[in-house]
């Protein structure tokens, strides 16, 4: 009989050292890039130069004067549900258009071409067109985030449905599955973890339009602040925006890491 020693229990101290041990970097990380933020925008540039407005001592105070007024709420409030909207449409389009490419050959071969063009294609370049067809307000927004947001899903479903062992779905229709049956039980649990990715990534790229997306004809978002604040020669609130979107977007990828990446 072969006896096996039972791991130790880490210490207290151990413990602390994991957490630790990534905290204090990524602090000494935001101090240093803070102090080479207010180097090159107070002390290597001349006193009347417009550089200084968007110095810390003076972006940082803008963001709590725009919290007070009551203005950066709303404008986060209604950023990020045009930001919900896009990844639903995109999340909801992406992930049946990369299980029917994924599970029918022809088709892959029929739209990979296509595929390949449109997704090189700057979502931006569509402002034109999505103000056209939608007019003005929140509908073309919706429309260049779900556009910028559906290929990372699309791309990543035909992935996972690629990676599937075809012994799976053979095993399961000489078990008598239907077709709905094998993509419920085999196709999509299988796929799940390149879906997530796809989403995670979507994500990313999504926020990054949403705020160009929302300097075109709209009243209202975090990328209009950006343009009113620089109408009102305000660059201390422009770059107070600018941390807001920062910040979001850091706390974004976050939740999408731990919520979508497995806890």
């Amino acid at each position: 009989m072969t006896v096996t020693a039972s791991p130790r229990p880490r210490t207290a101290q151990q413990r602390v050292a994991g957490p630790r041990g990534t905290l204090l970097p990524a602090v000494g990380g935001i101090l240093v890039a803070t102090a080479l933020w207010w180097t090159i925008t107070t002390v290597l540039t001349a006193p009347d130069s417009m550089l200084r407005a968007f110095a810390p001592q003076h972006a940082l105070p803008a963001v709590v004067d725009l919290a007070r007024q009551g203005v950066l709420l709303d404008d986060v409030a209604t950023s990020l549900w045009r930001l919900l909207v896009g990844l639903l449409v995109a999340a909801v389009l992406g992930l049946a258009i990369g299980l029917a490419v994924g599970l029918l050959p022809l088709l892959d071969a029929a739209t990979g071409p296509v595929f390949q063009f449109l997704r090189m294609v700057s979502p931006l370049s569509w402002a034109p067109v999505a103000i056209g067809l939608f007019g003005i307000g929140h509908r073309p927004v919706y429309f260049l985030v779900a556009a910028a947001a559906i290929w990372p899903i699309v791309l990543n479903t035909i992935a996972g449905v690629r990676s599937i062992d075809p012994g799976f779905l053979l095993a399961a229709r000489s078990l008598g599955a239907t077709r709905a049956e094998a993509l419920t039980t085999v196709v999509l649990p299988a796929i799940r973890p390149h879906v997530l990715t796809g989403l995670r990534l979507a994500l990313g790229i999504a926020w990054v339009v949403l705020v160009p997306a929302e300097m075109l004809g709209v009243t209202s978002g975090l990328g209009y602040e950006i343009l009113n604040s620089r109408d009102q020669l305000a660059y201390d609130q422009v770059m107070a925006v600018i941390l807001v979107i920062g910040l979001l977007g850091f706390v974004l990828d976050t939740l999408a890491r731990w919520l979508l990446g497995g806890r």
